[in-house]
């Protein structure tokens, strides 16, 4: 088209559908694979789905509100769309050319510049037309562009979808010719194109396009001739024993484990972890059975987290617990297979997984033959930054920051001294080398063993919570100190190097750091300073770092407004508060209520406009405000009763203000609301005498101060 129909048009020049429309059905594609990965598999089955429909809508092959269903088992990713036209309507297309004025000599016949135009529409003077386009009378040409065709467009849309799926490696293989390389993320086998019943004729990765499909590898009746597009995921499961759409397999599987484990008096352990093994094993069945495994009793004198680790992680097992959370000598295991006598496959999987629970009782009989103590030298020779060196360096700095983080909680610091020793030390450990998910957790059992106390012990696994957002706090007093020290000593040194997060890349975590010293504070109600953290923390580094105080406290500012958005807080609380930097994190929350129940008073909004008038009458008077008073100088009655409201409140606020009694300090300054009104109906600030305006000015710059000690009231004013 050329640049003229790109213009802005009036209503009558844009495309519109004409004639009836084209026959419509479901469309149906599938790419046979081998195994995909199953990590990806998920994301790979919505975002092909998504590419497909996108590409049919664009078109005009389907419809915003075509249905779309997303199909993805370990061999084949698929999609169907309903209903999708035969032929996209054909659409009248109108461009706006040269005005009549342009277009028209004096003697009315077509200038050049009209002539020109209409050659480069392929259109003849005769057949274009006149209208207005709300401002003046214009040439006009129009024309039906004849609606794309499915059979043409499915090619290059298909191109399009896969070239947009989120793979995580591609694979080049060689079609059977021996001679064409193509790139996909496993080779495909096979391609259905189905519009109702009729094949769509088309080829990719060098596939031609057919109606014959595949089911189970083994549990097939072969391959699968397809009627039409609907009876895609019904003949799949009737005559290939494939359940084909993934959400419907995962939710087979889930009922199934939640059905044997009951069966067994047992439960499948923490949410979490199940879900996300969940997902995995959906990935790898087509048709999922569930049998149940045992493993040997004596096993479980090993920690259960490692032998639970093991079977998820290794063998994609869900092992089975007590009431109590105590692990039992038996898993479920998902099969691809549904046999009618499964003893063979459980007793393989018993064969397999019995030497993957010896590795982990090794792992930790060996470690124990070293005590933690002994491993503290070795750190010394394991980098943790090139520039922040050895993890041996960091264990002194984070012992530093513990006691004094123990020494200002009046914690005890020969506690978090040893803990801080001991933390890292796991992370030399067979066990944790071979799962370093358990690095904390086996600290703890070998502290244990080696005859640490208990508060020891636990700060070593409890060091590292919350590990993620929702995850639970460190529990003990220790740990909760060791926690604070470890993450105030990651985020010190990365911003004393200035290794910040940028836009959405963080690859050291530290908005999770920032984000656990947070929660701990404010949810353990710990008074302790900011300030005072921060500067423990760069304190420890000496001069190997910058001391990047402003910006670290900035930072955790930035995410003390994000946790207290999330729950529930509006924008003006958070300003009123949070803009004022707070150090005392544990008193935010109790200041932001405060705010909401000062926000209800019918002073409130008057209170609140008042305060930013002062703000922005002090900005403007710039530097040198005094703050003292002079009684002497206080000539109208209004600004004598507004000092003597201030003199008699502000002993009153400081009273409540120690006692942490914040909705009573606001709720004190609404008393103040009709001496504040009067002061400004009657009184004129900006006083032509230098003295009488400086004395003005110090009584609002104190009536300020008062009447934002708990949070900034003027963020409050719409």
């Amino acid at each position: 088209m050329p640049p003229e129909a790109a213009t802005a048009l009036p209503k009558a020049a844009h495309p519109q559908t004409t004639g009836a429309a084209a026959a419509v059905a479901p469309l149906l594609v599938e790419l046979f694979t081998e195994e995909l990965p199953p990590k990806a598999l998920r994301r790979l089955g919505e975002a092909f789905a998504a590419g497909v429909a996108e590409g049919l809508r664009s078109r005009g092959l389907a419809e915003a509100d075509a249905r779309v269903e997303a199909f993805a088992t370990p061999r084949r990713l698929a999609v169907r769309v309903d209903p999708v036209a035969a032929r996209a309507p054909d659409r009248s297309i109108e461009v706006k050319g040269p005005s009549l004025k342009v277009g028209l000599d004096a003697e009315g016949r077509p200038t050049q510049a009209l002539l020109k135009w209409a050659e480069r529409q392929g259109a003849g003077i005769d057949a274009l037309t006149r209208a207005s386009d709300g401002k003046q009378e214009c040439f006009w040409f129009r024309s039906t562009a004849r609606g794309e065709a499915l059979d043409a467009s499915i090619p290059a849309l298909l191109e399009q979808a896969l070239s947009r799926l989120p793979i995580p490696k591609v694979m080049q293989y060689q079609l059977a010719d021996g001679r064409t390389t193509v790139s996909f993320v496993r080779p495909v086998h096979g391609l259905v194109v189905l519009h109702g019943a009729r094949v769509v004729e088309a080829s990719i990765l060098g596939l031609p396009a057919g109606r014959t499909t595949r089911g189970h590898r083994f549990q097939s009746d072969g391959t699968i001739e397809l009627a039409d597009a609907r009876a895609y995921e019904g003949a799949l499961e009737s005559r290939g024993r494939v359940v084909a759409a993934f959400e419907t397999r995962r939710a087979r599987i889930e009922a199934l484990l939640r059905e044997r484990a009951a069966a067994l008096g047992a439960s499948l352990g923490d949410e979490e972890p199940v879900m996300a093994l969940l997902d995995e094993v959906a990935a790898l069945v087509e048709w999922p059975a569930v049998y149940a495994g045992e493993f040997d009793r004596e096993f479980l004198q090993v920690p259960q987290e490692c032998l639970i680790l093991t079977m998820r992680t290794n063998q994609k097992y869900f092992p089975l617990f007590q009431a109590d959370g105590r692990l039992l000598p038996k898993f479920l295991i998902v099969s691809n297979m549904a046999v009618d006598d499964p003893r063979l496959i459980i007793a393989g999987n018993e064969r397999v997984v019995r030497p993957r629970l010896a590795d982990a009782r090794f792992f930790f009989e060996q470690d124990k033959k070293t005590r933690l103590a002994d491993r503290v030298g070795q750190l010394g020779s394991v980098v943790y930054h090139a520039r922040l060196g050895t993890q041996g360096e960091r264990v002194e700095r984070v012992r530093e920051i513990a006691r004094a983080v123990a020494t200002l909680l009046g914690a005890d610091a020969a506690l978090a001294d040893r803990a801080a020793l001991l933390a890292k030390t796991d992370l030399l450990t067979g066990m944790v080398g071979e799962f370093p998910e358990l690095q904390g957790i086996m600290g703890t059992y070998y502290a244990r063993h080696d005859g640490e106390p208990e508060a020891v012990a636990r700060a070593i696994a409890e060091h590292y919570q919350p590990r993620h957002a929702g995850d639970a706090l460190p529990a003990s007093e220790t740990g909760t100190v060791l926690a604070l020290a470890d993450k105030l000593e990651t985020l010190a040194g990365m911003f004393g190097i200035g290794q910040q997060p940028t836009g959405d890349k963080d690859p050291f975590a530290l908005r999770r750091h920032a984000l656990g010293v947070i929660r701990m504070l404010i949810e353990r109600r710990l008074e302790l300073p900011l300030n005072a953290l921060v500067d423990a923390a760069f304190r420890a580094f000496g001069d190997r770092v910058s001391h990047a105080h402003a910006e670290l406290e900035t930072f955790f500012h930035e995410r003390l407004a994000g946790y207290l958005r999330e729950r529930g807080y509006t924008a003006q609380e958070i300003a009123a508060v949070v803009d004022q930097r707070p150090m005392q994190l544990a008193r935010v929350p109790a200041q932001l209520e405060a705010v909401r129940e000062f926000s209800r008073l019918p002073e409130a909004e008057a209170l609140a406009a008042a305060n930013k008038r002062i703000v922005n009458i002090l900005r403007k008077a710039g530097d040198g405000i005094g703050s003292a008073v002079d009684r002497a100088l206080l000539a109208e009655p209004a600004e004598r009763a507004l000092a003597d409201q201030v003199a008699r409140l502000a002993p009153q606020l400081e009273a409540r203000m120690q006692a942490a009694d914040f909705t009573g300090a606001m709720t004190l300054m609404a008393q103040a609301r009709d001496d504040v009104d009067r002061f400004f109906d009657q009184v004129l600030v900006m006083a032509d005498d230098e003295r009488v305006r400086a004395n003005r000015l110090a009584l609002l710059s104190g009536l300020r101060h008062l009447m934002n000690r708990v949070a900034d009231i003027s963020k409050l004013s719409r």
